[in-house]
């Protein structure tokens, strides 16, 4: 049996119609910059995330980067954030010039561990950055008391995340939602993917809404009248319209990804996973996990994935090597050892397929073969 990591394709098929009348529209107005199908997915996006602003960006990496740029971080600030998480959320901070300081990683979640924050704080912080990991929250409540206390702005890398709640005062409230600004990634794989790539800036404030448009657009208000430096970083029309098309269906997809890890866990504790070293999602109590990704821990995860491939099993790794041991950031001084809980996750997290065309019998498939391989105690496992 082969079973694809994702299956984009499948996807296609349900909306074929949807999405292929929207492209339509948009190619018969020939209006393809910040048009009208750009303002109604920024309007239904705030609605669906519960802020005030919503502004659609060229990307994900540029939603960070006009997210700084936007409270004014540059050369000679520092911006705290995680080792563990894709390249841009770093990438973002050092394009403006600013210093990426790590925190290291709650094992249980991935995410920043904020008891960890206040020791990393020197006067030279300005932002702290978390990131929802693999669709759940980062603890924000705890992160958002620390902000506030040292003045700090708090900017959200919610990219995988669309839709993923957490609960402060009894309230839940969406991703993104929480901070000073919010930014999410439209990549075709995303929760909420488009045709290419696409990402959109969330956030309460008017004044930080209106920088952010301005910078999206070299700084212009008036055609050829710059008030600010800005970037090119629109979103297309196109792409605003095949994300409307989806949009409806959002809910009834994280509703099935939700399931599937569910039927994941009922699978893996009919296995005895715990007398196998299998480490599960872990869920907090004042999260709902949209499942972005359903990462297990395992002991020899690269031979249990070469395995996989074998028998017909896509999987994916997130993240082989942590930020901090990058080639390109050697120059910030961090060493091996330094976050030893993310370097031990590199060692060990593996994704396995979910999406909503997953189907029962695949899900039984992948469970069984990874069963069947760490049951088996092969040489490379034996002890000396």
């Amino acid at each position: 049996m082969r079973v694809p990591f994702i299956n984009l394709k499948a996807q296609y098929e349900g909306l074929r119609g949807e999405m292929e009348e929207a492209i339509k529209e948009v190619l018969e107005s020939q209006r393809f910059i910040l048009g009208p199908k750009v303002r109604a997915l920024e309007e239904a996006l705030a609605h669906y995330i519960g802020v005030k602003e919503a502004i659609g960006v060229a990307s994900g990496t540029d939603a960070l980067v006009l997210s700084l740029m936007a409270l004014g971080v540059g050369e000679g600030d520092e911006v705290i954030t995680t080792p563990f998480t894709f390249f841009a959320t770093a990438g973002a901070i050092m394009r403006v010039g600013a210093r990426p300081v790590f925190v290291d990683i709650d094992p249980r979640t991935y995410n920043l561990d904020p008891s960890l924050l206040e020791e990393r704080i020197t006067p030279r912080a300005k932002v702290i950055l978390p990131v929802h990991l693999f669709g759940q929250c980062a603890d924000m409540g705890p992160i958002l008391e620390v902000a506030e206390r040292h003045g700090l702005k708090v900017v959200e890398d919610a990219a995988q995340a669309m839709g993923a709640d957490y609960t402060v005062d009894s309230s839940p409230r969406r991703a993104g939602s929480m901070g000073h600004l919010g930014c999410f990634s439209f990549y075709p794989t995303k929760n909420l993917g488009g045709a290419g790539d696409g990402g959109l800036v969330v956030t309460g404030e008017e004044e930080l809404a209106e920088r952010v448009r301005l910078l999206r657009v070299h700084g212009a208000k008036r055609k050829y009248e710059h008030e600010l430096v800005g970037i090119n970083s629109r979103l297309d029309e196109l792409q605003a319209a095949v994300l409307l098309a989806k949009l409806p269906h959002l809910e009834e997809w994280t509703a099935k990804r939700i399931a599937k890890a569910h039927r994941y866990d009922e699978l893996f504790a009919e296995a005895d996973h715990e007398a196998l070293g299998i480490g599960l999602p872990v869920v907090e109590y004042r999260n709902r996990h949209v499942f972005h990704q359903y990462v297990i821990r395992v002991p020899h995860r690269d031979a249990l994935r070469s395995h996989l491939q074998e028998v017909g099993v896509e999987t994916e790794v997130y993240y082989p090597l942590p930020l901090h041991l990058q080639p390109c950031l050697q120059s910030l001084g961090y060493r091996e050892g330094d976050f030893p809980q993310a370097e031990k996750a590199a060692r060990e997290v593996l994704a396995l397929p979910i999406h909503p065309e997953l189907t029962a019998e695949e899900q039984e498939y992948v469970v069984e073969q990874i069963v069947q391989f760490l049951s088996e105690k092969p040489r490379w496992a034996s002890p000396c």
